[in-house]
C-alpha cells in the first residue's frame, strides 16, 4: 500500500507542534515498546513502555464507527469496480480508495483532531504523551501493513465486509484469516492487563439514531486538568453527522 494512505493521518497530529513528543513516540514504535496493538470497532488500544518507563501504560485512540446506511454507501461503491474488491482480496487497499470515501462525504482516516478522542493511563499532560505519540505511528504503520486495520477502526471487520461485497458481486466469500482471531486475543490481553479477565475492549455499534452513542462507551480524559471531558466536547459534532 503507498504511504500517502496513513500520511496525511500522521501528518495531522504532527500539526500539533509537538516536536520532541512525537520524536520520541516515532522512535518508541520503532523500538517496538509498542505491545499488544489491538484495533477495534471504534477503538485502537495498546500496551506502551518507554525506555526510562519502568510499566507498561495503556494507550487508547478512538474514532467514529461509521453507521449501517454509511457502510451501505460504501459497499456499494466497492462492488461496482472489480479492481477495489480484487485488490482486497489481495489484502491491498486501493490506490484512490479516498475517492469512494469522498463520494459518501467521509474520510477513512480522520483528517482533523476535532474527530478523535484518546486517552493514556499515564496521566500526562500536555496531550497527547509520547505514548500515544508512538501508539499513533504504530497504528499508522499497522495501516500500511494490513488494510483491514483501518476498515475495522471505522467499524467494518475484514470478514463483515468481504462478505458483504461478495455478496453484491454475486460470488463467494472468502475464508476467515487467522490474526483476526490473534487481534482479538490481543484484546483479551490488554482487558487482563488492565484489570480483569471478563472485561472486554471491544465496543457495541452506535444506534443509528444516536451518533454520539459511542462517546458514552469511553472513560472521558480531559481537556485540561479541570477542564471540560473531551467527551462532552464532541458530542455536538457526533449528534451532526448523519447516520
Amino acid at each position: 500500500m503507498s504511504d500517502r494512505f496513513s500520511a496525511p493521518f500522521i501528518a495531522m497530529f504532527e500539526s500539533l507542534r509537538m516536536a520532541p513528543t512525537f520524536a520520541r513516540g516515532r522512535r518508541d514504535a520503532r523500538a517496538g515498546n509498542v505491545r499488544h496493538l489491538a484495533i477495534s470497532g471504534s477503538l485502537a488500544a495498546a500496551q506502551v513502555r518507554g525506555p526510562d518507563d519502568p510499566a507498561a501504560f495503556r494507550s487508547r485512540i478512538a474514532v467514529r464507527a461509521f453507521g449501517a446506511a454509511e457502510w451501505a454507501r460504501i459497499e456499494d461503491d466497492l462492488a461496482a469496480q472489480a479492481r477495489y474488491v480484487a485488490d482486497l482480496l489481495a489484502g491491498r487497499m486501493p490506490d484512490d480508495i479516498d475517492k469512494v470515501f469522498t463520494r459518501a462525504g467521509l474520510t477513512l482516516l480522520p483528517l482533523s483532531l476535532n474527530e478523535v478522542a484518546m486517552d493514556c493511563s499515564c496521566e500526562r499532560w500536555p496531550m497527547p504523551c509520547v505514548h500515544l505519540a508512538a501508539t499513533f505511528y504504530a497504528l499508522a504503520d499497522s495501516f500500511e501493513s494490513d488494510p483491514f486495520g483501518a476498515f475495522t477502526w471505522r467499524g467494518r471487520g475484514r470478514d463483515e465486509l468481504l462478505t458483504r461485497l461478495s455478496q453484491l458481486r454475486g460470488t463467494t466469500t472468502p475464508a476467515p484469516e487467522p490474526q483476526e482471531a490473534a487481534a482479538d486475543a490481543s484484546l483479551g490481553e490488554i482487558a487482563d492487563f488492565w484489570g480483569g479477565a471478563t472485561t472486554t475492549m471491544t465496543l457495541p455499534v452506535p444506534d443509528a439514531g444516536r451518533p454520539d452513542l459511542l462517546l458514552d462507551q469511553l472513560d472521558p480524559p480531559q481537556l485540561r486538568p479541570g477542564g471540560m471531558p473531551l467527551i462532552e466536547a464532541l458530542r455536538p459534532a457526533y449528534r451532526a453527522l448523519p447516520g
